[in-house]
């Protein structure tokens, strides 16, 4: 949600701002602007809409400052308009900001600064930083770390602000809490982000801000700072990631590209755990002996990274023999959880920077429980959080709808369960080899399916127009079948819905009409009779069947099918979402949707 950008250097900042900007739209945003210093002060730039609006402000514009920020909004406080847009400033622009978060007192402090003199012209929270900070200058003196300490200890809330100001000319600051920000350093020249992808063409040598910390970023240099305004020193980061990654390399879009990037993803998770038939996990810091006194796991996630959850519990149950509980993070923590000993919390999340993955892993954290995360960012808060990380090794993911990031937490969740059941003792040495060797063999499953895309889109032209989509499975099915309910909503717009088969009767069949789609996936031939079962109830009632199967499971009641490779039915799901995933891109092409940015969605949800 939202994203920063900032330079100074000695090149005119404005490209700079647009092309950093242009790599961070998938997280999606309503409003864009920018701030640039010129002799005087500042020139600010803001537009409502796409990001070529303000391109095209800017185009005739002649501004060859060196050092600017900017933002693309995602509107929380305040409609999408060009005056609710950022950059905010305070009186004559002494103070300028660009924030992520929310400020949840923001209301109060408004009140106390309007008894002060200062009026307001948005109805933003962001304004209200840029005034409280301006306060807080006068009052020390005009000292910028000390007025942003204050301004740090006086809100509630998250955020990652760059701000300029006025009297400052070959300076920015920046400041964060609960909200990602980084600082990527080069010759000469230094660059702002709350992603990596804005500045990747730029430089890869970056500092992460933690929480509570402030920096002063000036042409040759960066001073980083507690809240207490002490200096304090930080580790460079070199980015592994390849500029190529955030391009689309030919494909269409996005999605389609990470889509067909799964089988290399997932490859390069597996062979950072396994080698010669055995899973190490020596990075995350787990030991065989951590791992044989668990009793007990929950696990944590939003939306897709939940769905992941569900398939875990599903296969650690079924391996190790252990109670899993799985729960919405933004539920976790209201619902006063009870972490007993030997309890092990697991968060997943692709940005490492979900604020309700946060939330809930600061809940265990309270509890005393130790806590492991999975995560696809490098240094990103929740790998920092956690007592734990097993990095996936799925490269940066730029379609808002998740699709490698999914595939390659699912595998890093079976080697985990697979190395767990071995500590426990609940499987043997043969089985471990067997299951291991099912794991492995995922990416040219994937790959198989991937060559078959044009019968996909060939069946996603049939049901365009379709207006309820009813996915049903049992068991671990049913896990795959959320997922795939989700990404059709995320990206065709089409009305979905995933429940588990059983439950149609109770109440779901009485909105099944005529040309209703029913989208049955199932990988258990154990299983299957009963699920076909479930199907046939709708078409009797006027439904059009599709399933998913794998090749061992035949029916003669689908209206059409499409069949998977065979494969071990704890890790089905790796290969039944993939057609799920190509039919939700695909169905969104022909609708003429805007694939890799969702209405109204963002792809790193970073407030409550």
């Amino acid at each position: 949600m939202c994203g920063i950008v900032g330079y100074i250097g000695n090149k005119p900042a404005k490209d700079i701002l647009l092309n950093g900007l242009s790599k961070l739209e998938y997280r999606g945003y309503d409003s864009a602007g920018v701030a640039i210093r010129n002799e005087n002060g500042f020139d600010i730039i803001k537009s409502k809409g796409k990001l070529e609006n303000l391109k095209n402000k800017l185009k005739d514009k002649n501004l060859f400052g060196t050092c600017g920020i900017g933002h693309t909004r995602w509107a929380t406080h305040g409609e999408p308009t060009e005056f609710n847009a950022h950059p905010h400033n305070s009186y004559n622009e002494n103070v300028v900001v660009v924030h992520n978060g929310i400020i949840e007192n923001y209301l109060e402090i408004k009140e106390k600064l309007v008894t002060y003199g200062y009026t307001f012209y948005s109805q933003t929270d962001t304004e209200v930083i840029a005034k409280l900070i301006d306060f807080y200058l006068n009052e020390t003196n005009q000292n910028p770390i000390q007025a942003i300490s204050k301004f740090m200890l006086r809100v509630t809330g998250s955020y990652a602000l760059a701000i300029m100001f006025k009297n400052l000319k070959d300076e920015i600051y920046v400041a964060r809490k609960d909200s990602p920000l980084i600082i990527g350093i080069c010759n000469n020249e230094n660059f702002i982000a709350s992603d990596v992808p804005a500045i990747l063409r730029y430089t890869k040598d970056v500092y992460y801000l933690d929480n509570y910390q402030m920096a002063k970023i000036s042409t040759n240099s960066t001073i980083f700072y507690n809240i207490d305004g002490m200096e304090v020193k930080k580790k460079l980061t070199h980015i592994q990631m390849d500029l190529s990654s955030a391009e689309k390399n030919g494909f269409e879009h996005f999605m389609l590209k990470e889509i067909h990037e799964q089988p290399e993803a997932i490859e390069k998770t597996i062979k950072s755990l396994v080698k010669n038939e055995d899973i190490f996990l020596d990075r995350t810091g787990i030991t065989n002996d951590f791992l044989s006194k668990i009793e007990n796991i929950f696990i944590i996630g939003c939306g897709s990274a939940y769905h992941v959850g569900i398939t875990l519990k599903y296969v650690f149950e079924k391996l190790a023999n252990i109670n899993v509980q799985v729960d919405f993070a933004s539920e976790f923590r209201y619902r006063n959880p009870v972490l007993l000993k030997n309890t092990l919390l697991i968060v997943i999340s692709q940005s490492g920077e979900t604020a309700d993955s946060l939330a809930g892993l600061k809940e265990a954290k309270k509890q005393k429980v130790p806590t492991l995360g999975i995560v696809n960012v490098v240094g990103s808060s929740i790998a920092r959080e956690v007592d734990y990380v097993l990095y996936t090794l799925a490269g940066p993911e730029i379609s808002v709808a998740t699709t490698k990031a999914y595939s390659a937490q699912l595998v890093a969740g079976y080697l985990l369960a697979i190395k767990l059941a071995e500590c426990k003792n609940k499987i043997n040495q043969i089985t471990r080899k067997e299951l291991i060797k099912d794991v492995i063999e995922i990416p040219d499953k994937i790959s198989v399916i991937l060559k078959r895309q044009n019968e996909i889109q060939m069946l996603s032209s049939k049901f365009v127009n379709v207006k309820n989509i009813f996915l049903i499975g049992r068991n671990i099915d049913y896990a795959v079948v959320l997922e795939g309910s989700l990404k059709m909503k995320e990206v065709s717009y089409i009305h979905t819905e995933a429940y588990p088969a059983g439950e149609l009767k109770h109440g779901t069949i009485s909105l099944i009409e005529n040309n209703s789609l029913v989208i049955g996936s199932i990988s258990n031939i154990n299983l299957a009779e009963k699920t076909f079962s479930n199907m046939l109830e709708t078409k009797s009632r006027g439904a059009i069947l599709l399933g998913f199967l794998t090749k061992d499971i035949r029916s003669t009641i689908c209206d059409y099918v499409f069949e998977v490779p065979q494969i071990n039915p704890l890790f089905a799901n790796s290969l039944v979402i993939v057609p799920m995933q190509i039919m939700s891109y695909y169905l969104s092409v022909l609708k003429g949707n805007d694939v890799d940015k969702p209405r109204n969605l963002a792809k790193s949800v970073t407030v409550e």
